[in-house]
């Protein structure tokens, strides 16, 4: 099966693909959309969650989205269609490394798309070159809340701690304007959904679905966080 389909099958019960509530994605909208009639961009947007909430958030704002998954990308154009915002959403398929805007955005979104970019700083790097001014910046990323092992560095990459994040980001020239660190229930209750959506609608996926839920409970559960900031770039 291609790993979009298993990604999609695997968040059709949190369609947020990151390990955040609705309370949380929504109190982190209300922060990076002040005016309510921004233009949006989100660099990677998967299924386009993230935009369909802002848009129903902020009936004046408009958005578009860009992403290499064609499934993906049909399957954020039907949900917009049933929420009544097709008319307010643009969506590319292409590579969100090379995108460029022809409006630039008043918020770019990348949470849990970093690697898209090649990291946290490459990825924020990319949302200062479109963004306009005065504009804000959505990101998330993970990080370790204690030292992790060697099998967990290899399945999530190579992050720092929570306090190193946070100044490595404000070092590159940007202010946090406000946060969320994912609780355990959030982090749990995402991989939970992310095992079973994919074991209950694709049988076939059992031992994939239990390959990840392993890693998960035997390998980066008690070292892993995730966190995301509201930007707005220094000076």
């Amino acid at each position: 099966m291609e790993r979009d389909l298993i990604s999609r099958l695997a968040h059709a019960d949190h369609p947020i693909a990151a390990p955040l509530g609705d309370a949380a994605v929504t109190a982190l909208l209300n922060r990076a959309l002040p005016r309510g009639d921004e233009h949006i961009l989100d660099l990677g947007c998967g299924g386009g969650e993230w935009l369909l909430r802002a848009l129903a958030l902020a009936p004046d704002a408009t958005a578009e989205g860009v992403d290499v998954s064609e499934a993906a990308l049909d399957h954020a154009r039907r949900e917009a269609a049933q929420r009544g915002l097709a008319d307010r959403l643009t969506l590319h398929e292409q590579d969100a490394a090379a995108f460029t805007p022809d409006q630039p955005p008043d918020l770019v979104l990348c949470v849990g798309s970093t690697h898209v970019f090649g990291g946290l700083l490459p990825a924020l790097a990319a949302a200062r070159k479109v963004l306009a001014p005065g504009g804000r910046v959505l990101v998330g990323d993970g990080y370790w809340e204690r030292d992790p092992s060697p099998a967990a560095v290899e399945i999530l990459g190579d992050l720092a701690d929570l306090p190193t994040t946070v100044d490595t980001v404000t070092a590159d020239g940007w202010v946090p304007v406000y946060g969320h660190i994912s609780t355990r229930h959030e982090l749990d209750d995402y991989e939970w959904n992310w095992t079973g959506s994919l074991a209950e609608r694709a049988p076939g996926q059992l031992a994939t679905a239990t390959e990840h839920r392993n890693e998960w409970l035997r390998v980066y559960r008690d070292c892993f966080g995730f966190l995301t900031l509201v930007l707005t770039p220094a000076g």
